[in-house]
C-alpha cells in the first residue's frame, strides 16, 4: 500500500513538471502585450475558460465577451504568473497555445490579473522566451 501511494505521489510530481516544461516562459517574466499587426489590442480575461472557449470559436455575444475581459493596448507591460501549456486550441489558426496567467503592471489596468494566449505575449527585441518553466527563479533569471 505504501508503494503505491508513493507512486501515486511520483506519477503526480512528474506529470505537473512536464506540463510545466511545455510552457514558453516562466513565471514573473516581463512581457509586452500585443496581438497581431491587424489588430494589435489584447483581450485580458478574466478566467482561463473563458480564454480557452474563446479561442475555440465558443462565445456568446459581444456583450458577454466584454463582461469578461479588460482590453490592453498594444504595449502594456505584464508579469507572468502562471502558464497551463497547449490548454487553447485556435478555431482559425494552427497549433495549440499556452494560456498565459498576467498581472498588469502598466496602463488602466495597472494591478490587475487575467489570462492571455501565448501569441499575446512578448520581449523586448534580443531577449527571448524560451525557458522551462520549472527552471525560472522567481527573480526572472535561470536556474
Amino acid at each position: 500500500m505504501r508503494a503505491l501511494a508513493i507512486a501515486a505521489i511520483f506519477l503526480v510530481v512528474s506529470g505537473a513538471a512536464a506540463n510545466a516544461a511545455g510552457c514558453i516562459s516562466g513565471p514573473n517574466r516581463r512581457v509586452i502585450l500585443a496581438s497581431d499587426a491587424v489588430d494589435p489590442d489584447v483581450f485580458i480575461w478574466d478566467s482561463r475558460t473563458r480564454l480557452v472557449d474563446y479561442t475555440a470559436g465558443q462565445w456568446g455575444n459581444t456583450r458577454a465577451i466584454f463582461a469578461h475581459t479588460m482590453l490592453a493596448e498594444p504595449g502594456t507591460l505584464a508579469t507572468i504568473v502562471s502558464c497551463i501549456p497547449a490548454v487553447a486550441h485556435p478555431k482559425f489558426g494552427v497549433g495549440d497555445e499556452d494560456a498565459i496567467g498576467v498581472k498588469v503592471i502598466s496602463g488602466p489596468h495597472r494591478g490587475r490579473y487575467g489570462w492571455v494566449l501565448s501569441s499575446d505575449i512578448h520581449l523586448k527585441a534580443g531577449a527571448s522566451l524560451q525557458g522551462s518553466f520549472a527552471s525560472t527563479a522567481p527573480d526572472g533569471k535561470r536556474q
